[in-house]
């Protein structure tokens, strides 16, 4: 293995108490690796707070991300709180642009893994286009926390007009969603357990502002945007259907979802339509538009396999009330599809 360029400038090659001090240690760890891979003129200001320049309305998201393993195939955790909380702000019909990132380091890490998660955070947000401008670092004793936790806030300029919102569904719209159905979350499970179910498992982990800002300016009335993250497609739509006091019907054999990930699922008795998706997103408008959603999606990247997968009705149109999601199976026979009951898989994100 190469030796880290971090090691040859910090003689420490774990992490120490001494890191999180303020001082001098605190100084060198900031200075050598955050700033040299995050470099950009707000943050390299170094003053207590960034300066930033924006006008209009804006969104603002922050998450936490504590996934386990660290690193799995398609991403690591530093590419999770990326693109996480650049695709909260972008559901808004916004174009993100600041990142904020707080990191929570046990004692005892080695320099070379951290380097390795601010290097992918560092190429993620350059691919999304939004600048990381300031920030925070803690280290804690040594079993206080499980290696890494980071939470990662973001700006972003509402472009929309009106903005989408999770209230605004419409009888008559379209559902679309933009790709395969839940890639990350069996991804992440198998790398935890060692499972080794097919070799194109990867989690789908992307940012998909830029795909939201075509959507917005040139397709435009957009009423629903949301990326289905932990409880998946099922539990999104039904927080939507819930919000616009709808009825969201569902076809069963319109959701992609990769062969190798339904294989997954059956051998572990998980449904994919609840599994966390990190590079997804659904897109609720008129029907008149969705194919010209669809083709849109499709000629970007991260969007290639969209699809329609349902319609929003009106509650008197039945089956099903309002508030609710109704899946039609490959039998045509019809079932609700609940919200996600708990936690079905913990630390994917």
């Amino acid at each position: 293995m190469s030796k880290s360029p971090l090691a040859d400038t910090l003689s420490e090659k774990t992490l120490l108490l001494d890191h999180g001090s303020g001082g001098h240690a605190s100084s060198r760890l900031i200075g050598n690796l955050f700033f040299r891979h995050f470099d950009n003129p707000i943050l390299n200001a170094m003053n207590d707070a960034a300066r930033l320049d924006m006008c209009g309305p804006i969104s603002m998201s922050t998450d936490s991300y504590t996934v386990d393993p660290l690193f799995f195939p398609g991403g690591d955790i530093g590419t999770l709180a990326v693109h996480g909380t650049v695709n909260d702000v972008a559901m808004m019909g916004a174009r993100p642009r600041y990142l904020s990132c707080g990191f929570i380091l046990e004692e005892g890490l080695p320099m070379e893994t951290l380097e390795r998660i601010v290097v992918s955070m560092a190429a993620a947000a350059s691919e999304a286009g939004v600048v990381i401008v300031t920030g925070d670092t803690k280290v804690v004793p040594r079993g206080a926390v499980d290696k890494v936790f980071i939470n990662t806030t973001g700006l972003g300029e509402i472009i929309a007009d009106p903005a989408p919102a999770g209230n605004c569904a419409r009888p008559g719209d379209a559902v679309l969603v933009s790709g395969t159905m839940g890639d990350h979350g069996l991804t992440v499970l198998s790398g935890r357990e060692g499972l080794n179910f097919s070799t194109d498992i990867r989690s789908d982990s992307a940012p998909l502002n830029h795909m939201v800002e075509a959507l917005v300016t040139q397709v435009g009335d957009i009423h629903v945007l949301r990326d289905p993250t932990r409880g998946g497609l099922a539990t999104t739509l039904n927080e939507i259907a819930g919000q616009s006091g709808v009825v969201i019907h569902m076809r069963e054999a319109d959701v992609p979802v990769r062969e190798s990930v339904r294989n997954g699922c059956s051998f572990l008795g998980l449904d994919p339509l609840y599994l966390a998706n990190e590079g997804k997103l659904i897109c609720i408008l008129p029907q008149e538009k969705a194919q010209a959603a669809l083709e849109l999606m499709r000629s970007m990247p991260y969007g290639e396999n969209a699809v329609q997968v349902g319609t929003v009705r009106d509650a008197a149109d039945g089956p099903g009330k309002a508030g609710q999601v109704v899946l039609e199976t490959p039998l045509g026979g019809h079932r609700l599809l609940g919200m996600l009951e708990g936690e079905q898989l913990p630390r994917i994100c």
